[in-house]
């Protein structure tokens, strides 16, 4: 049987970095997981992600223990991953990513990533400090402000100067498909998020989660011409990336991830 090759959308974070989302294209699971799908929460089968894993590890040049993705629950803890976890064995690393929002290393040759069905991926990257962050911002994440403790706590870990990071947010959910109830509106008001900026209302209210996360970015002290942001609507394009809101949350899961490149010196 031919090899599978995930087929990825890279974006140019900048020299010796790796930065991407997959796409559905180019792997071996099916139906609703059809076909590149890593995250081993939403029910697919176990044999189709291993396979999806060893075409993801081959096409980016690295051991199946160096890819690491957290067991999200939407809220806003943060995992540092240093050289000493990475001596641990898989399952005491997977243990230690479980309840995680976000990763953040310096740490060559492992790539870190999120996993998201219309939430939003961000991605950050100090080529100065030489380290990396991955950052899953659904609504309550989003609400907990996870992006701005993920600037800092990289601050405060690496010695990050905000101005100097490079930010990336993912493909998500827009505002045209992003409806919400008076409820979820009305959180985002109390936490004090610039409501004329970030809702409009059609028969309900609708959220920008992509700017509500940029936003936040500048807030942070990093420039806004250091911030990119994915024309991509998981909910409107969800024939080339996932969408739970289209496809149900028994579906696969787009993975969007950072790999610093070893050092050839």
């Amino acid at each position: 049987m031919m090899t599978k090759k995930p087929v990825l959308q890279y974006y140019p974070l900048g020299e010796g970095v790796t930065a991407f989302s997959s796409t559905r294209q180019g792997g071996y699971s099916e139906g609703r997981y059809g076909e590149f799908n890593i995250n081993r929460y939403c029910g697919d089968s176990e044999e189709a992600i291993q396979k999806n894993r060893e075409a993801l590890c081959q096409l980016l040049g690295i051991e199946d223990h160096s890819l690491l993705m957290p067991h999200q629950v939407h809220l806003a803890e943060i995992a540092v991953v240093d050289r000493e976890m990475l001596t641990l064995p898989t399952e005491e690393i997977q243990q230690k990513l479980d309840g995680i929002d976000a990763l953040m290393t310096n740490e060559a040759g492992v790539c870190i990533g999120v996993s998201t069905a219309d939430c939003i991926p961000v991605l950050l990257y100090d080529p100065i400090q030489r380290a990396s962050c991955a950052i899953h911002a659904g609504w309550r994440g989003t609400v907990q402000r996870i992006v701005e403790k993920a600037v800092a706590r990289m601050t405060g870990v690496f010695g990050s100067d905000p101005q100097n990071l490079i930010a990336q947010i993912g493909p998500g959910i827009h505002l045209e498909s992003f409806e919400v109830g008076d409820e979820v509106y009305q959180t985002f008001e109390k936490e004090g998020f610039p409501m004329e900026l970030i809702s409009k209302k059609y028969e309900k209210w609708h959220i920008d989660l992509p700017e509500c996360n940029r936003l936040q970015l500048v807030a942070a002290g990093i420039p806004e011409t250091h911030i990119a942001v994915s024309p991509v609507c998981t909910f409107q394009q969800s024939d080339t990336f996932f969408s739970a809101r289209k496809l149900s949350i028994n579906s696969g899961r787009i993975f969007t991830g950072i790999l610093l490149q070893e050092s050839n010196t």
